[in-house]
């Protein structure tokens, strides 16, 4: 059984938020010729997508094709509109949500679903989450930090309990990468913004004590933790030799963490898959490969296949540690057990 944790959706018609809402900044969809779109963003060109990205019947069959047997899907992170006006963001929030459970409920086989909250009104984003898990959601997709807070900022952590509370995974994804002024070439915001983004959560979450008032709380990050696991060696240091700067909301060593969180597969990498597996254990790492995107794993579950390990480290890493963090069972999927 192969389970895909970190693969992204979004509708294939979309509202014109722009209109509705009065202002701009908003995604929109140009459906400049068959089974082809412009992402388009206040008439500026974002990214080109393909009928994958919102075809539940052509994701089936390129899953078949690749052997994957079930897909999570998330909304792309463009969409989260956190910096947007708090009840327009939840407007949007609810249409994609909705979408991804309609897909989930259509076809309970091969999809599972997370949303995406208002995160910038905690009190509205604790309202769609619980929304979320009501209408067949396993939990929710969350940016790397939101607006001027990063994961430790005490107006999030409520957000965190409730998600604790209710069973809800969450899975962070890098977006509006810092220093992306800075990089305007060669695609540096992709290539290295994201790795940076994703261990800046980590170590927010780490750091602000998050993992540790919370030890149930799931949660799985993008791009096998970007740079966060090559570096942890630098941070653990950090935090030994200047604990004035470092430890300050938390007096517990950051390795401790190494088991309390998960990582996705994807790094592209054989040596570094099993660095990971090394780190942080087998249990710890889920398959997933930022389908249907060109910077994903481009043949499904290809890196795990190709590495010497046992079979039943492959079913760890294929679906076991995909289910472990869903809180679901395997039964769930029963066509394909």
């Amino acid at each position: 059984m192969r389970i895909d944790i970190h693969t992204h959706i979004i509708p294939e018609k979309l509202p014109d938020y722009a209109s509705k809402f009065g202002y701009g900044g908003f995604i929109s969809l140009d459906h400049h010729k068959p089974c082809c779109a412009r992402m388009m963003m206040d008439g500026k060109f974002f990214r080109e997508i393909q009928d994958n990205c919102w075809d539940a019947g052509v994701r089936m069959k390129e899953c078949d094709h690749h052997r994957i047997d079930v897909q999570v899907l998330s909304t792309i992170p463009v969409m989260f509109s956190y910096w947007a006006k708090a009840q327009d963001a939840l407007d949007v929030s609810m249409f994609l949500n909705d979408h991804i459970a309609g897909i989930v409920k259509d076809y309970p086989q091969r999809f599972t679903g997370l949303g995406t909250i208002p995160l910038q009104a905690p009190d509205l984003a604790i309202k769609e989450l619980e929304r979320c898990m009501k209408i067949g959601l396993h939990g929710i997709q969350i940016g790397s930090h939101v607006n001027d807070w990063n994961l430790n900022a005490p107006e999030l952590f409520p957000v965190f309990e409730a998600a604790q509370e209710l069973g809800a995974a969450i899975f962070v994804h890098p977006w509006d990468m810092m220093g992306k002024d800075k990089m305007s070439k060669y695609w540096l915001p992709w290539l290295v913004g994201m790795p940076a983004e994703t261990s800046l959560a980590i170590c927010s979450m780490i750091f602000g004590g998050v993992f540790e008032r919370l030890p149930k709380l799931r949660v799985a990050f993008a791009h096998g933790g970007g740079s966060f696991p090559s570096t942890i060696g630098r941070i653990e240091h950090g935090f030994n030799v200047r604990p004035d700067l470092v430890a300050i909301d938390n007096k517990v060593n950051p390795r401790k963490y190494l088991r309390q969180f998960y990582l996705d597969s994807l790094v592209h990498d054989p040596v570094m898959l099993d660095y990971l597996i090394e780190l942080m254990g087998a249990d710890r790492i889920a398959l997933g490969t930022d389908y249907p995107f060109p910077l994903g794993e481009l043949h499904p579950g290809s890196l795990i296949d190709s590495m010497p390990y046992k079979a039943d480290i492959k079913e760890q890493l294929l679906s076991g540690t995909a289910l472990d963090w869903l809180g679901i069972k395997k039964e769930q999927f029963k066509s394909i057990v």
